[in-house]
């Protein structure tokens, strides 16, 4: 298959994980439990889960300047990732999430941005040719929504496509939209960002404001592609999860590099659904994000 080449500007964080029989309620102390720490951050996900899959991903980030930040970018050196990029903030800590995940695989998750904070349109501006040269960007918002909009602008001005996953939601200004080739919210942010009370009418909303193609990721009911021709539910993948937690990552990544090798856009999404099914079989964030040949295994036994 074609190796496509994937840009992503994101957050990069270290996850801290606590396994426990469920999510404690406020002022609430459990016992027991298992711990893990392993790298994540909704941008480092999606850039390791596009380089497993086979992409070239460049990663433009921020890390601080502490045994975080070295771990990580060691991480990302060993999946393959360009990090020519990434800049190590001299004053702000590397970022960092604490998560709980229940015993069905739910998670409640708390972050401290750090450099994921200052990583700015300057830094974005600095990756500008590999951002033209690339066959996908990919977005999110848990760094600043300047530099988002930056780095759209340079990839929309390249004729380059443009996939933002607007997590964790926030509203988002028209031109922002309008330069968007495929938004991908889940079932309440997109009802979050359009401020609309039920998925057909947000996404029908998000449309006039320009997106060329909001794909609304469901979970276990699959995701809701809509366009100015279709609206689809395409299904995902029964499977028994354990962990969540970069379930929605792993879609991305898996969209992308379908989408930078020329998949249509039914085909994309199934083999993001078959990439985001094994991730929720596997503990952490970064650590479950499968290859292309577990995807291919995964895909050749559910023709």
């Amino acid at each position: 298959m074609p190796c496509p080449n994937v840009v992503v500007v994101g957050s990069a964080n270290t996850d801290m994980v606590l396994q426990t029989e469920h999510i404690p309620a406020p002022g609430e102390t459990i016992i027991g439990g298992t711990f893990m720490m392993a790298a994540g951050g909704k941008g480092a996900n999606q850039a390791v889960a596009a380089a497993r899959l086979g992409a070239r991903v460049t990663f433009v980030a921020r890390l601080g300047h502490d045994m975080f930040g070295d771990q990580a970018l060691a991480g990302y050196e060993r999946e393959g990732i360009d990090t020519s990029f990434i800049v190590r903030d001299p004053d702000a800590a590397s970022g960092i999430a604490m998560i709980f995940v229940d015993r069905k695989g739910e998670n409640s998750i708390a972050v401290a941005s750090g450099a994921n904070a200052h990583l700015s349109p300057a830094d974005v501006e600095r990756a500008g040719q590999a951002i033209a040269q690339a066959d996908v960007l990919l977005v999110q918002l848990e760094v600043p929504l300047e530099t988002v909009c930056r780095a759209v602008e340079l990839a929309h001005a390249a004729g380059v496509r443009v996939i933002l996953n607007p997590a964790p939601a926030q509203p988002l200004p028209p031109d922002l939209l309008a330069r968007v080739s495929v938004l991908t919210p889940n079932e309440h942010e997109v009802c979050a960002i359009a401020a609309q009370p039920d998925l057909e009418r947000a996404a029908a909303h998000l449309l006039q404001q320009g997106t060329r193609t909001v794909l609304v990721t469901m979970g276990q009911a699959g995701a809701l592609w809509v366009d100015h021709q279709t609206q689809q539910i395409v299904p995902s993948f029964a499977v028994h999860a354990v962990d969540t937690t970069a379930a929605g990552d792993a879609f991305n990544g898996g969209l992308a590099c379908a989408l930078g090798r020329g998949l249509p856009i039914v085909e994309a999404i199934r083999y993001a659904h078959a990439v985001a099914a094994l991730s929720v079989t596997q503990m952490g964030a970064q650590p479950s994000l499968p290859t292309a040949s577990q995807v291919q295994t995964f895909l050749a036994e559910r023709p």
